[in-house]
């Protein structure tokens, strides 16, 4: 099946550069699911949210379309519980009713949902849970608005049409199953000058942009951006708006 394949060329930026996600988020989803729960996560990337699923649950059966991610993986140095598999959102290998969570993180907005939630009543199990999260554009630390605005100015044109959706927070989704409390968090990270702007380079817009005007972007900006952030060794906070949707299965 083909997918929109926009981290495969970005791989090792990807697993080196993207931000863990909060306790808070996986507390929430292993309070809706017991802990000895089999977890398929589609689209794990190089593996963000597996560690804190894996910390929480008895096996994790983590699935990318990308080989190249799957490769990133951090299950492959020695993740007992977690199985890796290069298989698309929209089909997995697991039989029917094998599962009690889906948990996918900052990609349902790439997948065929129609395709993908059918998946997801196949493979769940009654009374398991669907979990979906994202989390929208960074807020620009204090003192760097207008070096992060420019920035910004030159990739915003180059985002896939699907980060919309993760700007409306999935809002409008047909929902397969009926929707669980939840709620809106921050997701947190300390970071010197180098992390962050090998995080802006493992944007897909950056990506598209870098191919389209043959200039890396985050070079273009290093110098403004640099002097906004100060001493370069100094770790500063950048924070992301974080959204979670549960819908457990009748």
């Amino acid at each position: 099946m083909a997918f929109k394949d926009h981290f495969s060329g970005i791989a090792d930026a990807y697993a080196a550069a993207r931000p863990e996600y909060p306790d808070e988020l996986f507390d929430l989803i292993a309070a809706c699911v017991p802990a000895n729960a089999s977890v398929w996560e589609p689209g794990c990337g190089s593996g963000q949210a597996t560690r804190g699923l894996a910390a929480r649950f008895a096996h994790i059966h983590a699935t990318d379309p990308s080989a190249r991610q799957i490769a990133q993986h951090w299950a492959r140095a020695g993740g007992a519980n977690v199985t890796l598999a290069v298989e698309p959102g929209e089909r997995t290998s697991l039989p029917d009713a094998s599962v009690q969570l889906v948990a996918i993180a900052q990609a349902l907005h790439w997948f065929d949902r129609d395709a993908f939630f059918a998946e997801c009543g196949r493979v769940l199990a009654p009374g398991g849970v669907l979990a979906a999260w994202g989390y929208g554009d960074f807020v620009a630390p204090e003192g760097m608005v207008e070096a992060v605005a420019d920035f910004r100015a030159l990739i915003d044109p180059y985002w896939p049409p699907e980060r919309a959706l993760i700007d409306a927070e999935y809002a409008g989704f047909d929902w397969p199953f009926p929707a669980l409390p939840t709620q809106s968090m921050w997701l947190e990270a300390e970071w010197p000058l180098a992390h962050f702007l090998r995080y802006l380079s493992s944007m897909s817009a950056t990506a598209r942009c870098r191919a389209d005007i043959g200039e890396d972007p985050v070079a273009r900006h290093a110098s403004a951006l640099s002097a906004s952030w100060g001493d370069p060794g100094e770790a500063r906070t950048i924070r992301w708006p974080l959204f979670l949707h549960l819908r457990r299965k009748p």
